[in-house]
């Protein structure tokens, strides 16, 4: 069996850690994270193309404000909780949510 190798986009991972981060908070929010998972596990079986995948994420990300909303959302959480952003790294997820978090020290 061929090995999926595929990584989850930036909206995706945007998703991902909003939902984790919210979970507790609603249980819509839990249970989008349950189904998000669901997905990505289809995709590495080989059961859902990625096309299919990232057109669910992108309808879960408007229904959750947008990429933009949620990259905020997520780093404001996570800011309030330890007291600054720790997510280091090169993607496009990890520099946009830098620029965020940057721009709310500002503040």
């Amino acid at each position: 069996m061929k090995e999926n190798t595929e990584k989850p986009s930036a909206e995706a991972k945007a998703l991902s850690l909003f939902l984790m981060a919210f979970k507790t908070v609603k249980p819509i929010y839990k249970e989008q994270s349950k189904r998000l998972n669901r997905l990505w596990n289809q995709v590495v079986a080989g059961d859902l193309s990625m096309a299919d995948y990232m057109k669910r994420v992108q309808s879960m990300l408007t229904l959750n404000g947008g990429y933009d909303e949620v990259l905020k959302k997520t780093v404001r959480f996570y800011m309030d909780k330890s007291g600054e952003w720790k997510l280091k790294g090169e993607d496009k997820y990890c520099v946009d949510a830098q620029k965020v978090a940057d721009e709310m020290m500002k503040k």
